[in-house]
């Protein structure tokens, strides 16, 4: 099964990034979909850290973009579990990632992703999961 998992950079990069960031992002989430079981999985965490630009600015067209991405058929939107709690301390604790960070990880972790996509290359550093790493304007 293909089972990515979105971190916020990666979908805001998707929705409002570069062309290179955005086909980057959109070639991962297109081979999930075309996996018979595939899924694309993230966290109710990247939906509020990616509706608060939106809302800030009044930007209902750019809310309503974010908001068609959560609701797509094959995203799973996971929920801050005890386990991704007790997971995201651990990380937290070993690695020294900030907390969002950490949850983003253990969220991942805790539903079975098989793969991390951030822009973030610190969290490079988390072997539980293999993270890869979309560069803001290319890959």
């Amino acid at each position: 099964m293909i089972s990515p998992y979105l971190d916020t950079s990666a979908i805001i990069y998707l929705v409002e990034g570069a062309v290179a960031a955005r086909e980057a992002v959109a070639r991962r989430i297109a081979d999930a979909e075309r996996a018979q079981e595939g899924r694309l999985l993230t966290s109710q965490l990247s939906r509020l850290e990616c509706r608060v630009k939106p809302r800030r600015l009044g930007d209902d067209a750019l809310l309503a973009r974010y908001d068609a991405l959560f609701t797509r058929a094959r995203i799973e939107v996971v929920e801050i579990s005890a386990a991704v709690i007790d997971r995201a301390t651990e990380l937290r604790a070993r690695h020294g990632f900030k907390t969002p960070d950490a949850l983003h990880l253990a969220s991942a972790i805790e539903a079975g992703a098989d793969g991390f996509v951030t822009g973030d290359a610190a969290l490079l550093r988390c072997g539980d999961i293999r993270v890869a790493v979309v560069s803001p304007t290319a890959l």
